[in-house]
């Protein structure tokens, strides 16, 4: 379908109704269109972003349960990162990446939700916490459509130290004109300081809901909620760099890609969006075949790779050192820096070495790299440094649910 047509779908509302929390089965009531398309917007704070060794830090916290960790020199530099100013640098969006968040309607209310293909809770900054840690967020205060969940709690907590806590409503919640009634929306109680940096007001997780926290009762993402009721049981993802990017509903648009797309099997297993690349390449040299266990996650902001592909790279680039003082690789903000192409089934998804040049490093005239090492624990975390480099769809169809990747106008 092609942008007019979007815009078209976008005039009317749908309605998906979801089913009562002891019985939700992806049965949903569904009214109006069957697709939808939400844009990204500005971070509130533009010109800031977070910096470098606290951005590793979260991305290999984040997934502490999968054995990925970060290193004393990671936490360290993450930790002196964070005691100067706010923990951001400066970046000019036009260089630098940006947290760009999406508008999400619960209640009523409001909120810029980062959406999160790496997480599986919708939580929010809400009324329930402290004055003081409420600063710089629109907070969500349930209303006369939210209804209390007696009993059930959630609670996330990375490796990084960053954790929140909380309980349970269903309200409302309105994605690109979509509404799913009864979804279960995780009010934040308790935030560490880690998550109370960041632009966004909470997540709306887009991973499997077989990792969503909610306890005793695990509860259903946004995403499964509706997904049977759209024209296709799928989302696609069309992130850019220095700019907002889209996601569309049940629909793919092919004027927003400019090849074929390439499907690869997912293993969710592990409640992720899971898949192998099978090689990769810097600059103009050969393919290199490597199997490397990889999650896509819009929720990640950097690149992370086995240190053989890592070193790899990095050793293409004049001045890059692994810094003890950053944590990670940097390199001089004036290198040239070479493409890195990833073998996905028979397509070489390319990422252009300008997205490697992620934010300003401690040292003057230094650079802190988008690609970073996984830690060699066989997990790898495709964040938003690649998939800002391509068009990918992320399907949940009944035959497996499936990952596709596209080349796209940069």
């Amino acid at each position: 379908m092609h942008v007019q047509h979007v815009l078209a779908a976008l005039a009317l509302t749908s309605v998906i109704t979801a089913a009562p929390l002891a019985d939700q089965k992806r049965a949903a009531t569904f009214s109006g269109p069957k697709q939808f398309s939400v844009a990204q917007s500005p971070p509130k704070s533009p010109g800031k972003k977070i910096a470098g060794p606290i951005a590793l830090a979260q991305a290999l916290g984040k997934y502490s349960k999968l054995g990925l960790k970060p290193s004393a020199a990671v936490k360290a530099a993450a930790a002196k990162a964070a005691a100067t100013d706010d923990g951001t640098v400066s970046a000019n969006p036009e260089q630098y990446d940006q947290a760009y968040l999406e508008s999400v309607s619960i209640g009523g209310q409001t909120l810029n939700l980062d959406f999160d293909t790496g997480s599986s809770d919708l939580w929010v900054f809400s009324s329930e916490l402290p004055t003081s840690e409420q600063a710089g967020h629109d907070i969500y205060t349930p209303g006369s459509s939210a209804k209390k969940l007696n009993g059930e709690t959630w609670s996330i907590s990375y490796g990084d130290g960053s954790s929140a806590s909380g309980d349970v409503y269903t309200d409302t919640v309105d994605v690109g004109g979509t509404t799913v009634t009864t979804q279960a929306v995780e009010l934040a109680s308790t935030i560490s300081a880690e998550f109370q940096q960041d632009q966004s007001d909470g997540l709306l997780g887009l991973a499997f809901s077989s990792i969503n926290t909610v306890t005793p009762d695990q509860q259903k993402t946004f995403f499964t909620n509706a997904e049977s009721s759209l024209d296709s049981p799928l989302f696609a993802v069309d992130l850019k760099k220095g700019e907002p990017g889209t996601y569309d509903f049940g629909f793919i648009d092919d004027s927003k890609h400019t090849g074929d797309i390439t499907y690869t099997a997912v293993d969710n297993s592990q409640g992720f969006w899971g898949f192998t690349s099978s090689g990769y390449k810097v600059g103009d040299g050969a393919m290199t075949s490597a199997d490397i266990n990889s999650i896509a996650d819009t929720g990640t902001s950097l690149l992370l790779l086995p240190d053989n592909v890592v070193g790899d790279y990095y050793g293409a680039v004049n001045g890059a050192e692994n810094s003890e003082a950053d944590g990670g690789y940097v390199f001089p903000c004036t290198a040239t820096l070479p493409d890195l192409a990833l073998q996905i089934e028979g397509y070489s998804a390319v990422v252009p070495g300008s997205f490697f040049n992620y934010a300003p490093a401690s040292g003057s005239g230094s650079c802190f790299g988008g690609l970073q090492s996984s830690g060699g624990v066989g997990i790898n975390i495709f964040g938003d440094v690649f998939l800002k480099s391509q068009f990918v769809v992320f399907s949940d169809a009944s035959g497996g649910p499936q990952l596709g990747f596209a080349a796209k106008d940069l």
